[in-house]
């Protein structure tokens, strides 16, 4: 594998792995099955009928879950623990034929930034999508992220130049639009804050209400 094909690999596995982790290897194990690519020796285990069967399975479990507004959410969260440091791992693993300097920068570069911020830009996305009361935004936006996960993943492979220079481009639209994000997160969470004060005061205020009327002979 030479050195483009290793780079396209590794950003390809990082930013795969920080929106659909089990997708990402699963089409990696099944590419190397039939033969259209060879797999670094460090990463063959995932070509195992095994770590493939559970790959699969999870990949359904996260299919579902990621349909269901607000699982999706609490999915992506625990999973911020899951993606990231599997993204380094696997960009890590790409390149284990080079120096170990070299593995340690991918790992950082891949989990740190690249996996992380597919990641954040999926994760932040479909919590502001889970605002909207119907849930048909939710499932194209999850369909869309699981075919770009596919194409992606298998273009990095089979294809390094043509994914380095989309990946340029959705890195670019990340740099963009996680800005957008934090600022509709930011403006939802102060709604919701403002609801519960609202709240808080106009039960207060019943109560202080109520205690007017009970007098004071009468507490």
């Amino acid at each position: 594998m030479d050195i483009l094909a290793m780079i396209s690999l590794a950003f390809g596995a990082a930013w795969a792995s920080g929106i659909n982790l089990y997708a990402t290897v699963a089409v990696l194990g099944l590419l190397n099955v039939f033969g259209f690519i060879a797999l670094p020796q460090s990463l063959e285990v995932i070509s195992d009928p095994l770590v493939l069967g559970v790959a699969a399975v999870m990949y359904v479990v996260e299919f579902v879950a990621d349909k269901i507004p607000g699982v999706d959410s609490v999915w992506d969260s625990i999973h911020t623990f899951i993606r990231v440091p599997a993204g380094a791992l696997l960009a890590a693993g790409t390149i284990a034929d080079v120096s170990e300097p070299y593995q340690i920068a991918a790992a950082l570069l891949g989990g740190g930034a690249v996996a992380l911020g597919s990641h954040a830009t999926k994760a932040g996305s479909r919590a502001l999508i889970n605002t909207s009361p119907e849930p048909v935004s939710n499932w194209v936006a999850s369909f869309v992220e699981d075919i770009l996960v596919i194409i992606g993943i298998t273009l990095a492979a089979l294809k390094p130049t043509l994914f380095l220079i989309l990946f340029g481009i959705l890195c670019l639209f990340a740099v963009w639009f996680l800005p957008k994000i934090w600022r509709g997160l930011s403006a939802v969470f102060g709604k919701i804050a403002g609801f519960r004060k609202r709240k808080a005061s106009q039960i207060e205020s019943s109560a202080a209400k109520g205690f007017d009327l009970a007098g004071p002979g009468e507490c």
